[in-house]
Formats: structure tokens, sequence, C-alpha cells
């Protein structure tokens, strides 16, 4: 693809393109890497911290009762998005609400970081706000970037779910070891210092995106419509109605099943990560400790160095018009390189090594590291399926990896509270889930850019994270069911049911792929 021919929103710099890509659009991927490892990195210990026992520095509760708050808060966190679209798309801007989504969650973080059970409810609350206002907003201002370039978008949103993962990847990892060896309000600390830093970074680069975020009466009139440099579904508004009322409903109707994929995927940061603690065998010793070292070793730096090369891509083009942006960011690497070296000499210190049950979800952002250039290039070659048909082989994917987990646990005795199966089930799961969620995830916010008006996208992607609320909801609650489920069947009918019902899913989508096809009106 000739990508000389496209003319990115925002300053002269903005076009200095990275990748092929505007180097504004690496300024959002480290905003939303930091603030995704806040998020991660807390998410990792939030359940292990509810039910490890009140010796251990935790507070004893019962599996369901810590599924059930894992789930009203996962659950807010993606609905709080509409509210904070609404108070962007009016009055804000997206800009100036995703600088104070940051500072919210930085002070959501500290007050988690002090030991008492006040400042952790008032922590959560203000990471719910915080989110609100930053979650969709950000993701509005690459929609105006790339407002004259629809063709590029797809590959946009999955360079951009790189920085989601790698955030994740980092969090998950470090706040998980901090949290798990040294003490859980530690670790939910650590979470708020890259987020701070998430904040400086963006709040001294904003001036890249020209006027793309502002106000929303300064970003977009009807004028702009008529003359051609909105998108298709800005156009359509202004003129066939019919048409737009049909990609609403497109919309909707991935948004349902979008409902489906998270209740099942959501399962790692619940019933997967009991399954890690409590059903998986992560003593090592020998030989195998010694393999897990070094391959945890280059599972951590060779990722972290390309994070650290594209970050050095980004200072050759934006550091003579954004020196405090850079400089902010350049501290947080020094500070994430210095705990990344110190992990791993206390590891391979040890003669054995036990797995922290939160290093599993490393796996899941790793796998997207990996393997998102790959997607990214399929979705804009001639291969590229439709949406619905990404969905579907998302579903699908999803299911065969709790297949594995039903099968690797096939062993585990009915009621069993604890087990000693292979890290291999779990390993597997992951990647078919992680490949599954690279055909639903970034597309699904692509696609809804492309089928929304400009003046609504604020608005719509808040709809699409109630979709995806709605899912983490589910998914604590099914995820709560474990005990219960275990106890009357077994855990591998537990994990069957996350089996068939994506899957069947999946199916149904596919069979509704012509309809919706028809009803996007060209749209691709």
């Amino acid at each position: 693809m000739d990508i000389t021919k496209f003319k990115f929103e925002g300053s002269d710099v903005n076009n200095r393109l990275l990748m092929g890509h505007p180097s504004g659009l690496f300024i959002l991927f480290f905003t939303e890497m930091w603030e995704r490892f806040s998020y991660y990195g807390m998410r990792a210990l939030l359940v292990l911290f509810l039910t490890s026992a009140i010796l251990d520095g935790g507070w004893g509760w019962s599996r369901e009762d810590a599924l059930g708050l894992y789930g009203t808060y996962t659950m807010l966190v993606y609905f709080s998005p509409i509210l904070g679209g609404l108070i962007a798309d009016k009055f804000m801007g997206y800009r100036n609400a995703v600088a104070l989504g940051a500072l919210v969650m930085t002070l959501g973080h500290a007050a988690m970081a002090l030991d008492t059970p006040m400042s952790l409810y008032i922590g959560i609350g203000l990471l719910v706000a915080g989110n609100g206002l930053f979650k969709p907003n950000i993701s509005s201002i690459i929609n105006g970037v790339y407002k004259k370039a629809q063709e590029k978008k797809d590959g946009a949103f999955t360079i951009f779910y790189m920085g989601v993962n790698a955030g994740a990847f980092l969090g998950i990892m470090l706040c998980g070891y901090i949290g798990e060896t040294y003490g859980w309000h530690l670790g939910f600390g650590l979470a708020g210092v890259f987020m701070f830093f998430g904040m400086l970074q963006f709040w001294f680069s904003q001036g890249i995106f020209g006027k793309v975020g502002l106000s929303p009466s300064k970003t977009l009139d009807l004028a702009d419509a008529v003359q051609g440099d909105v998108s298709s579904a800005d156009k359509d508004e202004v003129v066939p109605s019919n048409v737009q009322r049909d990609r609403y409903i497109v919309v909707g109707v991935l948004a349902f099943f979008t409902v489906f994929f998270w209740a099942a995927f959501e399962q790692a940061g619940g019933s997967m990560t009991i399954f890690a603690s409590d059903y998986t065998n992560r003593l090592l010793e020998g030989d195998a400790a010694t393999l897990f070292r070094v391959g945890n070793t280059l599972l951590t730096v060779i990722p972290l160095a390309i994070i650290t090369y594209v970050l050095y891509l980004l200072f050759k083009v934006t550091f003579d018009k954004y020196p405090l942006a850079n400089v902010s960011l350049g501290i947080s690497f020094v500070i994430i390189w210095a705990l990344v070296i110190y992990m791993l000499k206390e590891q391979f210190s040890q003669e054995s090594t036990e797995i922290p049950a939160s290093w599993f979800g490393i796996l899941n952002s790793f796998f997207i590291i990996a393997f998102a250039p790959l997607f990214s290039k399929i979705w804009e070659s001639k291969f590229n399926p439709s949406g619905p048909i990404k969905f579907a082989f998302g579903l699908i994917l999803l299911g065969l990896g709790f297949a594995v987990l039903a099968f690797g646990s096939n062993s585990i005795p009915q009621g069993a509270q604890t087990a000693s199966v292979s890290i291999i089930w779990l390993i597997l799961a992951y990647l078919l889930h992680t490949l599954g969620e690279l055909c639903l995830s970034p597309v699904g916010l692509s696609y809804v850019s492309k089928l929304v008006p400009g003046a609504k996208i604020g608005l719509m992607f808040g709809l699409w994270y109630i979709a995806i609320g709605m899912g983490n909801k589910a998914a604590g609650s099914m995820g709560g069911m474990i005990d219960s489920i275990t106890a009357e069947y077994s855990m591998s009918y537990f994990f069957m049911i996350f089996t068939i019902v994506p899957i069947a899913a999946g199916l149904v989508l596919m069979l509704l792929n012509p309809v919706l096809k028809k009803l996007m009106h060209g749209v691709k």
C-alpha cells in the first residue's frame, strides 16, 4: 500500500512516519501502555489479595465473593466510558479528558498503596472514574488522526493494541512480582508510578495532534462533512440516514457477540488465576527451574528491548519539538529496566523457583506483542476477511483455548480444592485466547470508528465499552461458580462450559456475515 497518498491530521511532526504510521500514534501507544500497566498490574493482584489469608496480608475472602467484587470492578471500568465519552463530546474535548483521567487514576493507585480497607475502596472508585474519562477518548483521538486515512485504521488500532499489551505485560509481571513477594499494597502502588509518567508524557506532547481532540466545535462541523473531509459514516449521517441506521445495527450485533467473548476471556483475571494459584504445579527445581529462568529472561528482555527500540525511534522524530515528554518517557523506562534486572537477578539467585500465580497473565500480552504485527499485515493485505468473520474466528479460538484447559484438568478429582497439573495447559490456553483476541478486540474498535459518524465517536466508544463491561460482570459471576460447579461435576466440566458457548456464538456469527456485510454499505 502506498502510504504517501495519505495525509494524517495533526501537526507537521505528526506526519513524520514511524512504521508507516504518524508519530502521534506512538505518543498514544506509550500513553495507553502506562495506563494498561496500571490497570492490569492492579487486576493481576486483586483476586489473589482478596482470597489470600489474613496472616499473609490478604482479606481472606471466599472465591465467590472475591470474583464478585472483581466482576463489579471490571464492569464499572467499562461502563464509566459512556459518561466520559459524553463529557468529552459535549464539554472537555478528548485531550483534556485523557489528561484528567490519567491524573485521577494516578490518585486512585496512590490510595490503594495505603494498607486500609477504606483507601482500597476509594482507590477503586477513583480508578473507575479516571478510566471513564481516559478509555474512550484516547481511541477517539486516533479516529481523528486517521480521518482521511480510513484504510490504515485497522493496522493503526492493531499497533495501538500492542501498546495496550506491552503495558499489560509489564504491569502483570512487575506488579505481580512485587505484590506477591514484598507486599500486596506495594504492588498496587507501583502501578500508580507509571500512570503518573504516562500522564506527563501525554500532557507535554499533545501539541503533536494539532486541533485533533480539542473541543468538538473545533474539530468537526457540518462543512467538513459536505466537503468530504470526514469518514463515509459522517457523510451518510448528513444525507442517507437509513444507511447510518443499518450501520448502527451492525455495531449493535457486534457488541452483542462481544459480550460472549469477554464473559469467557476475562476468566483470565478470575477463575484462570485461581486455577494457576491452586491447581497448577508452579514449583520448579533443578533443570526445570533453570529452563524457566532462562525462558523467563528471554520472555521479559526481548519484548522490553523491542519496545525500547520503538521508544528510540520516537525520540528521533519528536525530541526536538517535545523534549519534556521524551524525558518523562525516558525516566519511566530507566525505572522499568532497573526493576526487571533486579527481579531476574533475584530469581537466578535461588535454587528452586516458584512461578508467581500472576505470571501466567503475561503470556497473553507476550503473544499479543509477538503476533500483532503479523495480524496487522494480514488485515492490510488481500486476505483481509470481513469484520464479522474476524469476530467469529476470535470466538472460536477462544473456545478452543478453554477446550485445552478442560482436557488438561480432566485428572482433577471432583470437588478438589487443590491439584498439581502441568503448566503447559495454561500456556496453550493463553496462546489460543490471544490469537482470538487479536481477531476481535482491536478490529472491534476500528469498526466502531468506521461505522459511526465522527460527531458521535466518543459516545459510541462508550457504548461499546458497556458491552465489554457486561461481559466482564458475567465473567465474575460465572467464574464465582467455580467451587459449586467443580463440587457437583468437575473442573473439566467447568471449563467445557466456556468451550461450547464461544464456539457456538462464533458459528452463528459466520452465518450472519452476508447480512451484516450488506448492512455495512461498503465499509470494510
